[in-house]
């Protein structure tokens, strides 16, 4: 209602439609995490959980090669030029078929050298396949690519639905772990055909896609530098829970997971309100380089306020929050939370900047940023790990984003601008809650 009586373009029409799909689909997404997370971890217990999360994490790790930074190249490639859609989503599809497959050959050599438990290593194999099934998210990418996220979040929202009943199923059956790892196998296969029918459906055949040497080389030199920022980022949001697995045991890392859940969805906050504002910070810089500085100021202070004021809520709500959804068993996640929460300032931080140097085409030296976290989070869990157990982990996180989305910009001279203003949302953001309607002007 509210877009159709605004007085804005057709064009701002789509974007904010655009934007509310996605977060919407991103919400709902994580609801069901959270739902699914519930009602799995009470019936694994700790040990099982924290295997299953211990799976997840080391997959997700190498995800990433399969991947190849593609993405989000194949979404710049088509909206520089849509009518080459079906050789460009035909090139980056034959190259994440061929890193997928090489990827699932290294997981498997991995798993046999490295895993010495025979069940946790028939699970990675199992799950290890979805790797070959992501490969379908070019499709995905397209509706991106275009502005069309609707068909998307209808997947995707299709897919929790389906995925919270199966496992529902399964816990009333009392099936046993390896089961829920199918399950997870299941969940990837429900998206793969839902891109894949959803684009037949509402764009073209795939059999169109065409693949090109050519452009396949140029794709791959844009994408290496995007796998290394996300080798980076994927390392140090996933390797705390390998290493607790490894330093200390599964049961202990079912309790860190559950802190995690809850940590995710507070991210969702400053994401919400990056998506949001980011269009109109892109136009006024357009309209007014001044009036841009003071917004963008302003879209800072207010985020980092607001993550401050619902870290500090969630700290202090964190063992009844717990309690009232994972129950006892897992209480111990109560006080690894209370540091946790503590996470979504720093991501704050680091979303607010990160929207602001590509708004301002200052994106070449992001990558330092993330290789930066992705040191700082190996050693530090090495350390506190070790001396902490899982509390350690949760110190890891907090200093991890706060060096790599906030003290890396006051290294990197290009970004010391955004880093002051980095400082001066952290100790005066508050003051602009009280103006928050100046960004919606």
């Amino acid at each position: 209602m509210f877009l159709q009586n605004a007085n804005i373009s057709t064009k701002k029409k789509k974007a904010l439609k655009n934007i509310a799909w996605a977060l919407g689909g991103k919400f709902v997404s994580l609801m069901s995490v959270l739902v699914v997370a519930i009602i799995v971890a009470r019936y694994l217990g700790k040990e099982q959980y924290g295997i299953m999360n211990y799976v997840v994490s080391f997959i997700a790790i190498f995800q990433v090669f399969a991947d190849f930074g593609l993405d989000l190249i194949q979404v710049r490639e088509e909206s520089k030029d849509s009518s080459r859609r079906d050789v460009i989503i035909g090139t980056v599809f034959g190259l994440k078929v061929f890193f997928a497959i090489i990827t699932l050959v290294a997981i498997l050599v991995t798993v046999f050298l490295l895993e010495q438990d025979a069940s946790i290593r028939l699970y990675i194999i199992i799950y290890a396949f979805s790797v070959v099934l992501n490969t379908t998210w070019v499709s995905r990418n397209h509706f991106t690519a275009i502005v069309w996220n609707e068909y998307v979040v209808k997947t995707e929202i299709s897919r929790s639905i389906v995925g919270i009943i199966i496992k529902i199923i399964l816990v009333l059956l009392q099936l046993p772990l390896i089961w829920f790892i199918g399950a997870l196998l299941f969940d990837s296969i429900l998206l793969a055909s839902g891109y894949t029918l959803s684009y037949i459906r509402k764009i073209d055949s795939v059999r169109k896609w065409r693949f090109d040497i050519k452009l396949a080389r140029y794709l791959l030199g844009q994408a290496f530098p995007l796998l290394l920022s996300g080798a980076a980022i994927i390392v140090y949001n996933r390797i705390d829970q390998i290493m607790i697995g490894n330093m200390i045991d599964q049961s202990h890392l079912g309790v860190y997971s559950v802190a995690v859940r809850f940590a995710e969805l507070l991210v969702f906050v400053p994401t919400m309100i990056a998506q949001t504002i980011s269009p109109m910070l892109v136009e006024a810089r357009k309209q007014d380089v001044n009036r841009y500085e003071q917004l963008s100021c302003s879209f800072m202070n207010v985020t980092v306020a607001v993550c401050i004021l619902l870290a500090i809520l969630t700290c202090a709500l964190s063992y009844p929050l717990v309690y009232l959804t994972f129950g006892t068993t897992y209480i111990g996640a109560a006080s690894v939370l209370s540091i946790l929460a503590f996470k979504v300032i720093g991501d704050a931080l680091s979303q607010t900047s990160g929207q602001l140097i590509i708004i301002e085409g200052r994106q070449s030296y992001a990558p330092i940023r993330n290789i930066i976290g992705c040191v700082a989070c190996i050693c530090l869990n090495l350390l506190f790990i070790n001396r902490y157990g899982i509390h350690g982990a949760a110190y890891s996180a907090i200093i991890t984003i706060f060096i790599s989305g906030t003290l890396a910009d006051g290294l990197i001279p290009s970004y010391r601008s955004i880093f002051r203003k980095q400082l001066s949302a952290v100790l005066f953001g508050w003051k602009d809650l009280l103006h928050i309607k100046t960004l919606l002007k």
